[in-house]
């Protein structure tokens, strides 16, 4: 018979694992299709061919801009840089594959002065960017009048809410991710009672896993009901 301690002792790797930072996987294959984000997989996949050398990408939080934009990158040999950070980029060297990320573009959140500056040299260079934004950029208060001109006519691409099967595939992957492999059961709930939207489903993931994590608990549908108030 297997001692106490030793059995105790066998569910410490698992508990381990939680407690790992989890690496999301941004590769082309584990990226989730769907009706929401079939336009911004199209335009990625048709690239050169785009309407415009610059691009807006346009979606909720958690719904997959940046898995987009990575695997453009991965295409494209693009250079990836903070919105937020633009004034501090040299932008000769971050143009200096011919093709730009501009990640998560944010009302009052940077340089107008400097993006009007990088759009000007991506024209002058001829060269392609993708811009990630939570909303189109055409209606912000902007102060600098030709870069508001600018992002008005940026033709824009966007991911529309999931549907059910996209929000249940997305939490599948959300939890292999995290080198987690829960019941049918487990994704059939979280599907019907959390928010149901991209960052919904990842809101639920990491608070079951933090909280499997502090309890000692594996990720189950019975935590998930207790979390989420099950009737």
């Amino acid at each position: 018979m297997t001692p106490p301690q030793a059995a105790r002792s066998d569910t410490r790797p698992r508990q381990l694992a939680l407690a790992l930072d989890h690496v999301q996987s941004y590769a082309r294959e584990d990226f989730l299709g769907g009706p929401s984000n079939h336009a911004a997989f199209g335009l990625i996949e048709r690239w050169p061919d785009w309407p415009d050398r610059i691009m807006l990408l346009v979606g909720p939080p958690g719904s997959g801009k940046s898995h987009l934009a990575a695997i453009w990158a991965a295409a494209s040999g693009a250079r990836t840089i903070a919105a937020h950070g633009i004034e501090t980029t040299d932008l000769p060297a971050a143009f200096a594959t011919g093709a730009l990320v501009v990640d998560d573009l944010a009302a009052g959140r940077f340089d107008e002065a400097a993006l009007f500056h990088l759009i000007n040299l991506a024209r002058e260079e001829r060269a392609y960017v993708l811009i990630t934004a939570r909303e189109s950029a055409g209606a912000w208060p902007i102060a600098v009048r030709d870069l508001a001109s600018r992002l008005r006519v940026l033709p824009v691409v966007e991911v529309s809410a999931p549907d059910d099967a996209l929000l249940r595939a997305l939490a599948v992957k959300l939890f292999a991710d995290r080198q987690l492999a829960v019941e049918e059961s487990l994704i059939t709930f979280l599907a019907t009672r959390v928010e149901r939207t991209f960052d919904g489903v990842h809101r639920a993931v990491d608070q079951l896993d933090r909280e499997a994590l502090r309890r000692q608990r594996p990720v189950t549908r019975a935590l998930a009901a207790e979390l989420f108030r099950e009737p």
